[in-house]
């Protein structure tokens, strides 16, 4: 009987554990220090502070439970810097001059896969402009640049619509998928269902759909395509 509750004990012990998150960051960037960072979660139409820390010497730590893997934001000051996935199990942070990497636990492993690519791309399309700089001043003639350029401007369009498109589709039953699907599109003016936005939102499962974010945006953004084409 002694081992029963043994066991029993340390499957509750197990359990509690599994819904804590630990989080240790490091930090390379001596103006980060002394400052407060925050991992904030979307509360309606704010922003819920729900951790902090201090950067003393280049390193900070927060910790807590999670009753729910959650899709958050890391806050300096008032300055959103990277968005997080709040999951039980270690995150390891590190921040320095190059950019903010997140990792350690398996969503935001994935997570930080999707923004090397995108950032890979990112790096190609500055280049592709820099590119089109340099054949100007090298006297080439004007429109072969311009349809040298845009067929490479079109490839790495395609390419990243083709990455965020996948990526959304792997996670639809996640945070991520949301999340970066509300990523795509809070980088516009104004809520809008680009035909990219469009077939991923067709293609996903009913628990992608009914997403509350999601469904409010696409609601606003159905509603702002409505009075462009009925003026």
């Amino acid at each position: 009987m002694h081992k029963l509750y043994f066991f029993l004990l340390c499957a509750i012990l197990c359990a509690s554990c599994s819904k804590k998150y630990k989080i240790e960051g490091t930090s390379s960037v001596s103006m980060l220090d002394g400052k407060m960072l925050f991992i904030k979660i979307p509360v309606g139409d704010q922003m819920m502070n729900i951790d902090s820390a201090e950067v003393i010497h280049g390193l900070f730590k927060m910790q807590g439970k999670v009753d729910s893997t959650v899709l958050a934001s890391l806050f300096m000051d008032d300055d959103c810097i990277m968005p997080l996935v709040i999951e039980p199990g270690h995150i390891d942070i590190q921040i320095d001059n190059s950019g903010i990497t997140i990792k350690g636990t398996p969503l935001n492993d994935c997570f930080n896969d999707f923004v090397m690519q995108k950032n890979s791309l990112d790096d190609r399309a500055y280049e592709v402009e820099h590119e089109e700089s340099r054949m100007i001043m090298d006297g080439k003639d004007l429109q072969t640049v311009h349809e040298e350029i845009q067929k490479k401007r079109e490839e790495i369009t395609d390419e990243m619509n083709q990455l965020a498109k996948t990526f959304i589709q792997d996670n639809y039953e996640n945070v991520l998928g949301p999340g970066v699907f509300l990523m795509l599109g809070n980088s516009m003016p104004y809520p809008f269902l680009t035909p990219l936005m469009q077939e991923i939102f067709d293609g996903a499962p009913e628990s992608f759909k009914n997403n509350y974010m999601v469904q409010e945006f696409v609601s606003v953004a159905r509603e702002n395509m409505a009075r462009m084409s009925h003026p």
